[in-house]
């Protein structure tokens, strides 16, 4: 019986590479295709489905009867060798490979995913499952007002699937809401300042889906958000119908009374074709109001349609606050005025019943925005799906990866888009940056500073405005504040630093760098033809980066002006605004109009996509020119695919309120689960409170430190802290500076905190740069949102304050002012040590932690291995002779210890070597296995202390010279006793 089954399965596998017609469907290679035959009005007639991998498929679906051709921009070449079965049973194709089966439906078209048990993970709803509209692009994105002569340039679309009460979504990019968990949440999938979004969605129930599409996307609810009177009655405050009443009062006491029938002040109006009124519904503050130090406030009574929770939008620039039925449903919100933020609220409402609102708005500058819009109305069922819209593509593509543990569905993901690069070990040491230094004596005498107090330091970072003012794009210091740019990269180098260089795709037009473009047809010209001028008064525009072309010649300017006429003394690129933001806040419709046409297409099709073009001109520039010197880019937007450039991200000019902190967290934590492994922030936020700034003035006049001086001091201490258990670890901002001596005094608490953590990071060197290695080995996380390594404990689906950085440290840090500790959850796979003082705590529960000023909860978890390097103020001043290997007993534990030469491509050739390091918490013994590899400059004898840290033996944290078990390792397999059994 066995040789039987053998020979049948044998056979089934043969069929895989044997193209034919069977039934319903055709197979081609490693692809299925599906003639639908009842699709519906609106339903895909052919689906086609791919197999990547056991664990991979393709669904590929279009309203046609065949697919036009493409070329991922994220998703790189597969190798198509991956057995697979194909059966008919009825109506159902069934796709089975070794980990999991996919089912099509060839009468509806209706997908279903299946494990090796036959356990569903996802199933398309049975009704509208997938469905398909034609989309012309608009002419209007060029100003004409017209559309194209009559040709459907693709399709939206909507996929929507059945979705269980108890499953989590996570991923979608790093978005400001403060969200984790976004099962039954909304959030508008497009690039911004502070925004980026990534078409990637992870699920706790084993799969995560990549849809390959660059367009404008809705997560959760496919609708636009309406406005307020399309949603509701309104009332104004005396009860009269039509409109909510709005009171606008200036600081000389000038009152202006209307009524507002929508709030919806969103959007720089462009000063062009007066057919797009239309498009921003001609809502305009009062005219010649001075919104500077005014108080508006829009109260009134909303009435429902129908019972629900409402989701609302709130869009604001200033201080905000809103009320509903008599209680506070948005605590105040500030964001500086040029760069407003989305915040999500929702609130239940009964059908017929007027419900009480107030919008309480104090502007913070002479213009400002703010809006209040509503989602459609959705059952709890609807709400609830698994449901993503896509504004215009080409058909219907996405990728199904199944798990079951989210570390084998980032791997899938990076399986499809391509390895994380191992990031250069400086990357992972302090930054300190500033917006902005604005000499070349700023930066030396910065570094200067650093090295004179012994404050561990690796990156310096030059912001934007090197250049003379009217020469953005030109790529040149201007000679009178940076009269030598060679002697300045020297002198950093000389100081064991490094030196990271603000870059924009933006040219004025004046440049002899644009007009090089310009003559290939390589600007985006609806700016200067619109006779836009950015905030310094200049005309410019941005490169299109979606054209080889222009890419190649984007970095050779690049070269020629900054990497090798200065002998490739510059470290790295900080590529800003590479959304691209052409013009802060404006409409959706103008700002595809300012980034297009692209040469691949329309600016609606590939709207999300930018930076990664433009980090690939970037990437393989500065590879073609120095082929071993590691590339790392810090970038303001993102997307699926990054990482194979070594780029990182960061979160954009977040405001500094501790709310904008506590953003960051879901922020981060939602980026990196997206499958993109390096993330960062603004330590202490970008945009600074006018009450932060007067307090800074007063204090270097007087010495005087002020109640909102005391509050500045502990929000960037607790950044700080925050900063340090996080991929990169950066301090930038707007004035009051960010260096830890301009932030307080030597003797001040806040300093000595700030110092603490930088030192405590360097330490820290072999744990995070091991990580960095498995983040190109084996695709690992190392900002984990609790869910990837408890998943099963229903507590820490959404817990947004709290994470795993690797294996070892679980950081907790506390945001909000004067808070001295915090409800922490342990969860329940484990128990818990206390970072500092090595004290156990029992897993399944939530404690009030400690926190005190100078501190940040930390805990390790049972069986985790943690090493700690020496003391050091760069990242390569000294090898890891000595490790320090704090070791957490109550369960087994392991860690691999990963080392290479740091800042080239060597590793790609097999140079660089790991160290296994295994507990046995039954034996206590402790072994470190054989050295495998090896690479120039490597340590071939060194000393790991290993000290025991255990229930009956709490072992305080001791950087310098703990008590422990010394052992001599010289590469061969070393197996220690640390202790008896307890």
């Amino acid at each position: 019986m066995i040789y039987k089954h053998l020979f049948l399965t044998a056979i089934l596998f043969l069929g895989t590479f044997v193209n034919g017609h069977t039934g319903n469907y055709t197979k081609s290679g490693n692809t299925v295709t599906v003639n639908v035959e009842s699709p519906g009005e609106r339903g895909a007639k052919t689906v086609r489905l791919q197999v990547i991998g056991d664990k991979i498929v393709r669904v590929e679906a279009t309203p046609e009867t065949s697919f036009p051709e493409k070329q991922s921009l994220i998703v790189v070449p597969q190798k198509a060798n991956t057995r697979f079965t194909v059966t008919q049973q009825g109506d159902d194709i069934t796709v089975s490979t070794r980990q999991v089966r996919a089912v099509v439906s060839s009468r509806t078209g209706h997908v279903a995913f299946y494990d090796a048990d036959g356990r569903l993970l996802l199933g398309e709803t049975a009704r509208d499952g997938k469905t398909f509209r034609p989309f012309t692009v608009p002419e209007r994105e060029t100003g004409t007002g017209t559309l194209t002569d009559g040709q459907r340039n693709g399709w939206t679309w909507h996929m929507q699937f059945d979705s269980p009460a108890d499953e989590a979504f996570y991923g979608l990019g790093q978005h400001q809401a403060e969200e984790l968990n976004m099962k039954g949440r909304n959030e508008e999938l497009f690039q911004y300042n502070t925004k980026v979004s990534v078409p990637m969605v992870l699920s706790n129930r084993g799969y995560g889906l990549l849809w390959d599409s660059y367009s404008y996307c809705r997560f959760g609810n496919p609708d636009d958000y309406m406005q307020l009177h399309r949603a509701f009655r309104l009332y104004d405050r005396d009860g009269q119908p039509g409109s909510l009443t709005g009171t606008y009062t200036d600081k000389n006491g000038r009152v202006i009374v209307r009524g507002e029938d929508s709030i919806y002040f969103e959007h720089a109006v462009p000063e062009v074709n007066p057919l797009h009124k239309q498009d921003l519904g001609i809502y305009a503050l009062p005219k010649g109001f001075n919104l500077d130090g005014a108080h508006v406030t829009y109260e009134g009574y909303i009435e429902a349609p129908a019972d629900g929770d409402y989701h609302f939008l709130l869009y604001y620039a200033g201080y905000m606050t809103v009320y509903a039925d008599g209680r506070e449903v948005v605590p105040e919100r500030w964001r500086t005025a040029w760069n407003p933020n989305a915040w999500k609220f929702r609130c239940p409402l009964k059908a017929g019943r007027r419900t009480p609102i107030r919008i309480e708005w104090r502007p913070d500058g002479g213009v400002s925005y703010c809006g209040l819009r509503v989602a459609t109305p959705r059952t709890a069922e609807e709400q609830g799906r698994l449901s993503i819209w896509s504004e215009m593509n080409r058909y219907m593509d996405y990728y199904f990866i199944a798990g079951p543990s989210m570390d084998e569905i980032v791997s899938g993901y990076r399986t499809l888009t391509g390895k994380a690069s191992v990031y250069p070990k400086w990357t992972l040491g302090y930054w300190q940056s500033r917006e902005r230094y604005k000499s070349s004596d700023e930066v030396e005498k910065t570094m200067e500073e650093f090295r004179r107090r012994h404050i561990p330091v690796d990156n310096i970072v030059q912001d934007w405005n090197y250049w003379k003012l009217d020469s953005w794009g030109d790529h040149t210091f201007e000679p009178s504040r940076y009269p030598n740019p060679q002697a300045m990269l020297d002198s950093v180098h000389a100081m064991h630093g490094r030196f990271m260089i603000s870059v924009w795709p933006k040219f004025y037009d004046t440049v002899d760098n644009y007009k090089e473009l310009d003559a290939k047809g390589w600007m985006y010209g609806q700016a200067i033809k619109d006779d836009i001028h950015d905030w310094l008064g200049f005309r410019g525009s941005f490169y299109d980066a979606y054209d080889a072309g222009a890419r190649r010649m984007f970095w050779r300017q690049m070269d020629e002006n900054l990497y090798s006429k200065y002998n490739y003394g510059i470290d790295s690129w900080w590529m800003d605004a590479s959304e691209p933001n052409v013009r802060d806040c404006t409409p959706m419709w103008y700002r595809k109009a300012l980034c297009g046409p692209t040469a691949l297409g329309s600016s609606t099709e590939f709207f999300n996509a930018y930076s990664i073009v433009n980090a690939d001109a970037i990437y393989n520039g500065q590879r073609s020119v120095r082929p071993n010197t590691r590339v790392f880019l810090l970038t303001r937007s993102g997307f699926a695919g990054e990482q194979r450039y070594s780029t990182a991200t960061w979160s954009g000019d977040i405001g500094t309120r501790w709310e904008d902190m506590r953003s960051q967290m879901t922020a981060g934590l939602n980026y990196s689960i997206s499958g993109l492994p390096f993330w960062g922030m603004d330590q202490g936020g970008f945009s600074v409170e006018n009450r932060y700034v007067a307090a800074q003035k007063i204090f270097d006049k007087s010495g005087l430190e002020s109640e909102d001086l005391k509050e500045w001091r502990e929000l960037q201490t607790r950044w700080n802290q925050f900063g340090c258990f996080i991929p990169l670890y950066r301090a930038h901002g707007q004035w009051p500076l960010r260096e830890p001596w301009n932030i307080a005094p030597d003797n001040h608490p806040a300093y000595k905190t700030i110092v603490w953590y930088d030192r405590l990071r360097y330490h820290m060197m072999p744990y995070m740069y091991s990580m960095a290695g498995w983040v190109h080995f084996s695709d690992y996380t190392m900002m984990r949102p609790l869910v990837m390594d408890f998943n099963g404990d229903d507590r820490v689906l959404d817990i947004k304050d709290q994470w795993m950085f690797g294996p070892s440290l679980m950081a907790c840090p506390v945001g909000y002012y004067k808070m001295r500790s915090r409800e922490v959850y342990l969860p329940k796979q484990c128990g818990w040590y206390d970072l500092y003082t090595g004290k156990y705590l029992d897993g399944g529960r939530t404690i009030t932690a400690s926190a005190p000023y100078e501190r940040m909860p930390v805990f390790v978890p049972e069986g985790a291995i943690l090493p700690f390097g020496p003391a050091m103020e760069w990242s390569d001043e000294k090898p890891a002779e000595l490790i320090n290997l704090y070791v957490y007993a109550g369960r087994d534990g392991s860690f691999r210890l990963y080392e290479d030469e740091g800042t080239n491509y060597n590793y790609e050739k097999g140079r660089y070597a790991t160290i296994d390091i295994t507990y046995d918490d039954n034996a206590h013994t402790i072994t470190v296995g054989r050295r495998k590899g090896s690479f120039d400059g490597m340590l071939k004898n060194r000393r790991f202390n290993v000290v025991l840290v255990s229930k009956d033996n709490a072992r305080k944290l001791d950087l310098d010279s703990p008590q422990g078990t010394m052992v001599n390792y010289t590469g061969k397999e070393v197996k220690v006793k640390i202790g008896s059994p307890l």
